[in-house]
């Protein structure tokens, strides 16, 4: 029954990911005017940049309620110096991502968390661009800070796909963090995808307690580079 929801839950993803944004959600303009003014007020903090589509911008959340500020409120508690800036955009593609890494990296990254992709995949665009897309968007960013700690945030996509299409992207992720040596988080939506509780009346968005799941999931890996 579960793995049926989940199914479910990924199939729709990229339908939702793909819708126009409510009154509480943020526009694109909305969330580059908030990330640019935390920049200014980060002084020589070192900066997390999350950088992905609607589960990274908090769909129909307050932006406060997202995973990346959540995030932030544990730094924060820890006294460690570090400034998240939440760069995502609902219904963004690899090719969206790496279009806009640019502008973006007007602010250079410490630690880089990638999480795209999912929406290639709900479209059954071929692999090998979503790869290639990817493989520029770090690039760009390494560029800026040779420096920089990446970690890649895995996804999935429903076997309607066909199974060698489903395989094959799965096994992407983990491909693209063994070729960058980054960190891999095998899903980070493992907990909250399927769980009606944890999702918006879509089904397919995490609410503000699935975020906080989001939140535990991400800080075990991120927690060790800081």
């Amino acid at each position: 029954m579960f793995l049926r929801v989940q199914i479910i839950f990924l199939t729709l993803l990229f339908i939702g990911c793909g819708q126009s944004k409510e009154s509480k959600q943020k526009t694109g303009n909305d969330r580059k005017e908030e990330a640019a003014e935390s920049v200014k007020s980060k002084g020589d903090k070192k900066v997390i940049l999350f950088y992905g589509n609607s589960i990274t911008a908090g769909y129909q959340l307050d932006m406060d309620q997202a995973f990346p500020a959540l995030i932030q409120k544990r730094i924060d508690s820890l006294g460690l110096n570090y400034q998240t800036i939440n760069a995502g955009l609902s219904g963004e593609t690899s090719a969206g991502g790496k279009s806009r890494i640019d502008w973006v990296l007007r602010t250079v990254p410490d630690i880089f968390f990638l999480e795209l992709g999912a929406n290639d995949g709900l479209r059954g665009l071929p692999l090998e661009e979503t790869y290639k897309n990817l493989q520029d968007i770090i690039d760009a960013v390494e560029k800026e800070n040779p420096e920089v700690k990446i970690i890649i945030a895995g996804m999935m996509v429903p076997p309607n796909l066909g199974e060698d299409y489903t395989s094959e992207f799965k096994n992407l992720f983990p491909s693209l963090a063994k070729e960058n040596d980054a960190i891999y988080i095998p899903f980070l939506l493992e907990g909250v995808a399927g769980n009606p509780e944890l999702n918006l009346g879509d089904g397919i968005h995490p609410t503000p307690e699935g975020h906080k799941i989001v939140a535990e999931t991400v800080w075990k890996y991120l927690k060790p580079l800081l």
